[in-house]
């Protein structure tokens, strides 16, 4: 046999077939290794998310949002930006397919989404987004200026919840005095984006409980972040309390399993392939240690806000029901902090929402419907409410299937399914100022951001035809789906920005107003939608006339002075603030009908009973002059 060539041989023997033109020529060679390290994941994932990058950053300073008309900012974004959004979903549902030996590029790419979708304000705006975040911001400012929670009832009314539940607005008059900053509104607009990538940890820890696989844990993160479109991450007790309430739930879900209660659940093979074995029992005295670190948690929430406890119980009952969490003892601790609270400092406002349950207990209707005084007109609020409808019927119909067709993993995640139903009693005790049928939402978006995410990601190495059909099916659903997602958060979360932005003009004009007006004297406004309409709350009274029943303002605009003069105590010194904001606003929520708030404007301009004191494109300022009227 012949002998066998040398390294040293086989190489030249191989260069010297290369310069004769029998093999690739090295650059050729040099070009194709170049090319496929260019499509392999490690080069393509950075690509991506650097070319997303390029266009969000090109688009931003090209976002119209000075000019925002009925559609919000949805015709105000350059294409730039929605082609950045699209990137970056691409990236993510590439990234999947290596999420179990790499699962920080899912993570990069969903607070990269998360930073793409909700940054722009907070970089751009020059005021305080959305009016109840300028609220709270007068809020800290006055607990700044005393010290204290003032006691007793506000001449302003409606204030009680924010004295009495006084805990997140200490926190943020700390973080002023701890950055050295004038007032929150430096950092308010802030508030989403790190509360929303506060909460991805949050849920990744929840969703691990229940799921090895990473594909479909780092998809229910992305789900939720796009089905998350109601608005309370701003700066608010909601916000903040709501990432408590998921610290709490993981804590539980992970730390608080019984001995002896996962039976067969510890069986690898009665198990859905993506699901994850249940955690380690814990005993009865590494419980108690566990709940007295809940403890400053739960507490913290109790004095923050007033809905999240009582959801945070019924969470806590719901897990309850199953062997597995059947932790009374934690029940109780956290009913009994409740009850301390609104017995003690929350006393008033408790007992004013008890006396309302005799009327709207059991009106599963009405509890049940938005807080709007009627339907909101305008292609914009149009758009924004059926948006609203197929994210939830999109949500609902996914997390639905997966219920349906994956009942192993039901039957391991049984506790996160029990979660996200246990808000939904809420709708037969209140309606929660109307916004009862958001915060249900709210609170049941977690699990069902899971289980819709593994109606997306079906079980990996199962050969069966049902099984290959399903991935194939995913292959084309899973893009599609998030997609069709981020079409309706858009319009959702921005497309009412009329109402959430005004210039400083406008701002400068509201305080004014305010600066004008003598301490004790009646504000009248439209509705309380437009930033600063709390500016200096302790020191007015205010009226928000149109937020009432539609009926009663078709009869207002039939004569729009003399209505508001009726209201309007003797002797009491009164000021009318009208601003573009407002304008807005009223159409959005549907208290006046198309062309009523310019009908209301003209008529209060032209009154002898009303005096223009400051009129200008930002709005219009009117004093009361009742001598002057028959």
């Amino acid at each position: 046999m012949p002998s066998r060539p040398s390294a040293r041989g086989r190489e030249a023997t191989e260069r010297g077939t290369g310069e004769q033109g029998g093999g690739a020529p090295p650059d050729h060679r040099r070009r194709a290794g170049a090319l496929t390290a260019l499509r392999s994941p490690a080069a393509l994932n950075p690509a991506l998310l650097v070319l997303a990058a390029a266009l969000w950053w090109w688009a931003l300073p090209r976002i119209d949002f000075r000019n925002i008309e009925e559609f919000g900012l949805l015709d105000r974004f350059p294409l730039a930006f929605y082609a950045a959004l699209a990137v970056l979903t691409c990236g993510f549902v590439i990234t999947l397919r290596r999420a179990g030996t790499a699962p920080l590029w899912p993570a990069t790419y969903g607070a990269a989404m998360l930073v793409a979708l909700k940054a722009p304000p907070a970089i751009l705006y020059d005021t305080v987004r959305y009016a109840w975040a300028s609220k709270h911001d007068a809020i800290i400012s006055r607990l700044l200026a005393e010290g204290t929670v003032p006691s007793g009832r506000e001449p302003s009314g409606g204030m009680a919840a924010y004295d009495q539940w006084p805990g997140f607005f200490s926190l943020d008059a700390a973080l002023v005095r701890a950055f050295g900053v004038d007032a929150a509104a430096s950092f308010i607009n802030w508030a989403p984006v790190v509360l929303g990538l506060l909460t991805m940890p949050v849920l990744v820890l929840v969703y691990r409980t229940f799921s090895d696989d990473w594909r479909l844990v780092w998809t229910g993160v992305w789900i939720f972040q796009l089905a998350n479109w109601v608005g309370q991450d701003y700066l608010s007790p909601q916000g903040f309390s709501y990432l408590l309430y998921l610290a709490v739930l993981a804590v539980v879900v992970r730390h608080f399993v019984l001995p002896g209660s996962a039976g067969v659940l510890r069986d690898r093979s009665a198990l859905d392939p993506a699901a994850a074995s249940v955690p380690p029992p814990t005993t009865t005295r590494q419980r108690a240690v566990a709940v007295l670190f809940l403890v400053p948690v739960v507490a913290a929430i109790n004095v923050s806000h007033q809905l999240t406890p009582v959801m945070l119980c019924a969470s806590l009952f719901a897990l309850c029901l199953t062997r597995r969490y059947r932790n009374l003892g934690l029940l109780a601790t956290t009913g009994l902090i409740m009850l301390v609270w609104d017995l003690t400092m929350g006393r008033e406002l408790f007992l004013d929402t008890l006396g309302t349950l005799r009327e709207k207990a059991g009106d599963l209707l009405g509890n049940s419907r938005p807080g709007f005084a009627g339907d909101p007109t305008g292609p914009g609020s149009e758009l924004v409410g059926s948006a609203n409808v197929l994210m939830v019927l999109v949500l609902a119909g996914l997390a639905g299937t997966a219920v349906l067709l994956r009942r192993a993993l039901v039957r391991s995640a049984l506790p996160l399914l029990l979660a996200t139903a246990a808000p939904l009693p809420m709708f037969a005790v209140n309606d929660y100022g109307g916004e009862m049928v958001f915060r249900v939402y709210l609170f049941g978006l977690p699990g069902a951001a899971f289980f819709a995410a593994a109606a997306l990601v079906p079980a990996a190495g199962a050969a069966s035809r049902a099984a290959v059909l399903a991935r194939r099916t995913a292959a084309v659903a899973l893009p599609v789906t998030l997609v069709a997602m981020l079409a309706g958060f858009l319009p959702s979360y921005y497309g009412k920005e009329g109402m959430h932005y005004a210039p400083p003009g406008e701002v400068a004009l509201t305080r004014r107003a305010f600066d004008r007006a003598p301490e004790g004297a009646l504000i009248l406004a439209a509705t309380g939608a437009f930033t600063d309409s709390y500016y200096r709350y302790d020191r007015y009274e205010r009226w928000f006339f149109t937020e009432q029943e539609v009926d009663e303002n078709l009869r207002m605009l039939k004569d729009p002075a003399g209505y508001l003069a009726g209201g309007i105590p003797g002797g009491r010194p009164a000021y009318v603030i009208l601003t573009p904001t407002q304008g807005k606003a009223v159409l959005g929520e549907g208290y006046l009908p198309e062309g009523g708030y310019d009908i209301l404007r003209k008529a209060l301009k032209s009154s002898p009973l009303f005096g223009v004191v400051e009129e200008s494109r930002y709005g219009l300022v009117l004093r009361y002059r009742p001598t002057t009227g028959g």
